[in-house]
């Protein structure tokens, strides 16, 4: 599988070079034009049933790199349950305990009314609110 060129523009464009791995999970990532959930597990998965030789390392690699560099943002859920988002933008998440599903929620439809203040020295970089749910 190869990249396609608006995936090998937007990882020059985050500063990363676009090796044949990135390219790869980058397309699966970000090829459809849809926002995704992911975990490092399902995009191994993934890559493995379209013929990408690629370890499972190696795709945590990529995703620290991808989030590093602002493309991804990371969803904790629970104690070894991380996923990766494609969608950067300010929002929060429904997580369907019953399957592992997340699914977004815009961020205007949640309030937050008060924060404490930050430690000193330190700045409230974000807030993620996950709502749990079953079915």
């Amino acid at each position: 599988m190869s990249g396609h060129p608006a995936i090998v523009d937007r990882l020059r464009a985050a500063g990363l070079r676009p090796t044949r791995q990135r390219l790869t999970l980058g397309t699966l990532l970000f090829g459809s034009g849809i926002d995704r959930h992911v975990t490092a597990e399902e995009l191994h998965a993934e890559a493995a049933a379209r013929g990408a030789r690629v370890s499972l390392a190696t795709v945590y690699n990529a995703l620290n790199q991808f989030t590093a560099a602002g493309l991804l943002r990371e969803v904790l859920v629970g104690p070894g349950r991380l996923y990766f988002d494609t969608n950067v933008g300010d929002h929060h998440h429904f997580y369907i305990e019953d399957d592992g599903t997340l699914l977004d929620i815009p961020a205007d439809r949640v309030t937050i009314t008060q924060l404490p203040d930050a430690p000193a020295g330190m700045n409230v970089e974000r807030v993620d609110v996950v709502v749990r749910v079953r079915r």
